[in-house]
């Protein structure tokens, strides 16, 4: 059966996460239903690179599809788009290999995180907006703590008796473009809810609340009970998280920080 790879993009406000669902409207669901209206086959297979919580958006999700079709690449992504609700979009469909595996063949994985330091009237569905003053020197001063291969049991949902909590994270950018604080977090692989709730911490960081050198004692398993109970109170909101980008070999390093929408001063 011909695989093909496909970047998606989406706003994730009106869906139950990625990944299908019975009785909740999925991003995973749209697009299997557009793929059998488009196409008229009920036989295939789609696989996503991972899954996004509800509420979180994707500028470049990736997935791999499995389908019999004659129709060209270019064909097939209008058709599925013309199939498609305004906040999914198929950016682009290819040939893939038939080893190629979305999920298990990426190398690394982009998560970008937006506060608003002002109220805004257009960007709500994609920020935070936090009303107190933050250092962002002391968020990435904090940040730095979370680089390198470490166990990030406090700030997961997961139950850690079921799965490992060992995740790689390669990197923690903290910027700003006009109104708005940036965190991009780049690693292995994430855990559910662990982007939102590390971002919670750097706010908490930001706000004084936590001094910038107390955020590695999350990290620190002696204190993972209470360190969990922490993380969780403080979780960023879905709405400021988008998934990036997924990288795999060969391809080309992430590019520098940038928002998704303009939020001036």
């Amino acid at each position: 059966m011909p695989r093909f790879k496909l970047v998606i993009e989406y706003a994730g406000t009106k869906y139950s996460g990625w990944q299908i669902q019975k009785n909740a409207r999925t991003v995973q669901g749209e697009i299997d239903r557009a793929v059998r209206e488009s196409t008229g086959r009920q036989e295939f297979e789609l696989y996503g690179s991972g899954r996004t919580d509800a509420g979180v958006h994707a500028l470049a999700q990736v997935a791999h599809l499995d389908l019999y079709t004659d129709l060209a690449p270019e064909l097939l992504r209008r058709k599925i788009n013309d199939e498609l609700p305004a906040d999914i979009h198929i950016r682009s469909v290819g040939n893939a290999p038939h080893k190629f595996h979305a999920r298990h063949d990426a190398v690394e994985r982009c998560y970008l995180y937006q506060i608003s330091t002002r109220r805004t009237a257009f960007g709500k569905p994609f920020v935070w907006w936090i009303r107190e003053p933050l250092s962002v020197a002391a968020m990435r001063a904090a940040a730095a703590a979370f680089v390198g291969m470490q166990n990030f049991e406090a700030f997961t949902a997961d139950d850690p008796e079921e799965k490992s909590t060992q995740v790689r994270v390669d990197a923690v950018e903290v910027g700003e473009h006009g109104a708005l604080i940036l965190i991009r977090v780049r690693g292995s692989h994430f855990l559910w809810k662990m982007v939102r709730r590390m971002v919670g911490v750097l706010a908490a960081v930001g706000r004084g609340e936590i001094a910038s050198g107390d955020a590695a004692a999350f990290l620190d398993p002696l204190h993972a009970v209470n360190a969990r109970a922490t993380a969780a109170a403080l979780a960023a909101p879905a709405a400021g998280l988008f998934l990036e980008a997924i990288r795999y070999k060969g391809d080309a390093p992430f590019g520098p920080i940038r928002p998704t929408i303009r939020i001036d001063q």
